[in-house]
């Protein structure tokens, strides 16, 4: 059951994060300051024990004004959640395949 528990706080952190991340400014100037913020809100969050958060600057199509909005393609999330010696590990990355921003379980 406590992995259960973990796998599910894990998915809810990614969700948490690419709904609210998604459609924030992002240029080549602050991918890494997005990214790291990110990072440290997962950190926050209880049970976390490690997070990384990567936008695809190769995925960037600047408007005129240098900037574009953070789109689900661009993110890829990776959580580490522990909940009583249980760890799990899940990401949220695109799937060109299926067209769609998806979270799985890694390191079960």
């Amino acid at each position: 059951m406590r992995k259960v528990v973990a796998a599910f706080e894990a998915g809810i952190k990614l969700g948490a994060l690419f709904h609210q991340f998604i459609g924030a400014p992002v240029s080549e100037k602050n991918a890494e300051i997005l990214e790291k913020a990110m990072e440290s809100c997962l950190r926050l969050q209880p049970y976390v024990v490690d997070a990384e958060v990567e936008i695809d600057r190769g995925r960037m199509k600047l408007s005129k004004f240098g900037y574009t909005s953070l789109s689900p393609e661009m993110l890829r999330a990776k959580v580490v959640v522990e909940f009583e010696g249980e760890r799990v590990e899940a990401v949220l990355e695109w799937r060109e395949d299926l067209g769609y921003p998806l979270m799985s379980l890694r390191n079960i």
